[in-house]
């Protein structure tokens, strides 16, 4: 089927230097291109969710991280009464 397109000039420089390199025709890429495009929106991949590790640096020894919880409560209590002392 013929039908006309307009192409970004970024795009079409791209695909002109691939079809240049794999040695196929402009044609060709364009198409190649568009049933992989449109196969991609057909189909969207569902990728799963991954999560990189990160050291939270050396462990206190005057820490329990059993009781982390009860530090976190304490640091945002003196955090407010610290900006409510700041308010005066």
């Amino acid at each position: 089927m013929r039908t006309t397109l307009t192409i970004d000039d970024e795009i079409a420089v791209s695909l002109k230097d691939l079809a240049h390199r794999s040695g196929k025709s402009f044609r060709q890429v364009v198409n190649d291109a568009l049933r992989k495009g449109a196969h991609a929106l057909e189909n969207p991949e569902a990728r799963p969710y991954r999560l990189s590790p990160t050291s939270l640096g050396l462990l206190r020894s005057n820490i329990n991280l059993d009781k982390a919880l009860n530090l976190a409560d304490e640091r945002e209590d003196a955090a407010i009464a610290m900006k409510l002392e700041l308010r005066k």
